[in-house]
């Protein structure tokens, strides 16, 4: 079972967190992840917390 956080105001995006893959969409890092201090749930690509989808 994983605990959602809500948060109140988005967390400010600092170099490293993301890159925009061939396809232009926007992929979070592992260091994103890791700075938000929770898991998602959602199967992240880059999920430092043991959930990424193969």
């Amino acid at each position: 079972m994983n605990s959602k956080k809500k948060q109140s105001t988005p967390m400010k995006l600092i170099a490293g967190d993301y890159y925009l893959n061939e396809n232009g969409l926007m992929v979070f890092t592992a260091q994103y992840h890791l700075r938000r201090g929770f898991c998602c749930g959602n199967g992240c690509k880059h999920c430092p917390y043991g959930n990424a989808k193969s």
